[in-house]
């Protein structure tokens, strides 16, 4: 089976780091569009002529829809978001060192085309129309069949970026512990990273916009998998789900097979267009689900706003001192284990919307927050993987510390930094591009 394949011994479990971010022109904010003159395509040429990337196509002949070197890769998701995937690291330390190395080759192209980097977790400018779409293959099926699926799925694809954090698992009990913890508490971490306050311009009312499209979007392959939530879960509830969950295409070739209408269950029996369900079909159709907290070859904890370069580390920081340390990993588990689903499905809206500053079960969320923060550290420490200045990782949790001690989420701050309900774009700009020195 796929996920007992992918399983890891201890001493050799890994950490990577998925960055999304969107670029946007410096003097107007207007969008990165995928073709043309200033666009993703021209960032690409750069990359594959000056640094040696190897250009990705899904048809031979077709666009470029991705960038790989070694173990890393820059991909893109249907607004032209720009997404920055690591080689998997036994350190945090180790795979901030190579993102900022990877960034650090982009930041003279971005800045030769007018373009600057926003850390946010929704665009606060552009409308769906106005970012347009990539030209990958899923990607035109998603277009048209997601928004029947939910009011805000277009807003979703095209609008919304992240920080993700992925783990290696030991064991099918491991994977799903992991699963199961990693559930209860994602709500929790999306709030502390909260980030995304503004849409088409203006203050949307949320702390956290991009949470709130999340909410809105098709619910047979998102949210917070209430099967995982039982005791004991398996690998098979999850192959239940997912072969409950219906499907994007199939590909044979250079032949692709739009089908939304079937469930990967109906596909393995029947097959669709004369086309016979493979293992590969399976493989592509798990990245199709988009649950908080993904099971691959890695469990993938997806539920946090696109940050700055220091927090984005924080993210996998945070969840390595949770769950790769045993005495961290069941203090979490104890934590949350009284935790429903109903009741922690019914305040997701509200945590997107006012923040670290509200009740969640019957505390502040700051409380909770700062409890779980203090299990990270103190998993960091037991670790004890250091960098060449022999500093731990908690060093990486120092900017989420400095937030939560005064209460704060990082849209708290910008929105102090920009208090206007309709502000000007270029203070947006100012209060939230990424520097080279970020």
């Amino acid at each position: 089976m796929f996920f007992h394949e992918a399983e890891t011994p201890r001493e050799r479990w890994l950490i990577g780091t998925e960055a999304e971010r969107f670029a946007v022109g410096e003097a107007d904010g207007s969008p990165l569009p995928y073709d043309g003159p200033v666009s993703v395509v021209a960032i690409f040429d750069h990359l594959i002529r000056e640094h040696g990337w190897e250009p990705e196509r899904e048809l031979k002949d077709g666009p470029i829809v991705a960038l790989r070197r070694g173990n890393a890769s820059v991909t893109l998701e249907p607004g032209s978001q720009i997404e920055l995937s690591g080689a998997p690291y036994r350190t945090v330390h180790e795979g901030k060192a190579e993102a900022d190395a990877h960034w650090q080759q982009l930041a003279p192209i971005i800045e030769d085309l007018g373009l600057v980097w926003l850390g946010l977790g929704y665009h606060p400018f552009a409308t769906v129309e106005e970012l347009g779409w990539v030209p990958k293959l899923r990607y035109d099926v998603m277009r048209k069949y997601l928004p029947t699926r939910g009011s805000m799925a277009a807003e979703m694809m095209t609008k919304t970026t992240t920080v993700q954090a992925n783990l290696d698992y030991a064991s099918e009990e491991d994977a799903m512990r992991k699963l199961r913890v990693g559930l209860r508490a994602q709500p929790l971490v999306t709030t502390m990273f909260a980030n995304s306050p503004w849409q088409e311009g203006r203050r949307s009312g949320f702390r956290s916009y991009r949470a709130l499209a999340w909410l809105h979007m098709d619910p047979d392959r998102s949210g917070l998998l209430p099967f995982a939530w039982k005791d004991h879960p398996t690998y098979l509830d999850y192959v239940e789900w997912a072969l409950e969950a219906p499907m994007f295409l199939v590909k044979r070739g250079s032949e692709v097979h739009h089908n939304t209408g079937q469930t990967f269950r109906s596909f393995m029996k029947d097959g669709f267009q004369g086309v016979k369900a493979n293992y590969n079909d399976w493989v592509v159709h798990l990245s199709t689900l988009f649950p908080e907290v993904r099971l691959k070859s890695t469990l993938e904890y997806r539920g946090v706003d696109a940050q700055s370069r220091e927090m984005s580390f924080a993210l996998p920081a945070l969840w390595k001192g949770l769950l790769y340390d045993g005495q961290s990993f069941g203090r979490l588990e104890a934590l949350v284990d009284s935790w429903s689903y109903r009741e922690v499905e019914r305040h997701r809206e509200s945590l997107a919307q006012h923040g670290i500053r509200t009740r969640f079960l019957g505390r502040e969320v700051a409380d909770w927050a700062g409890e779980v923060l203090e299990l990270a550290e103190a998993g960091l420490r037991r670790i004890d993987d250091r960098n060449d200045a022999s500093k731990d990782e908690t060093t990486l949790l120092a900017p989420l510390r400095n937030l939560l001690e005064r209460a704060h989420c990082p849209a708290d701050l910008l929105l102090r930094e920009v208090p206007d309900d309709l502000p000007a774009r270029s203070d947006i700009i100012a209060a939230t591009k990424l520097r080279q020195d970020d």
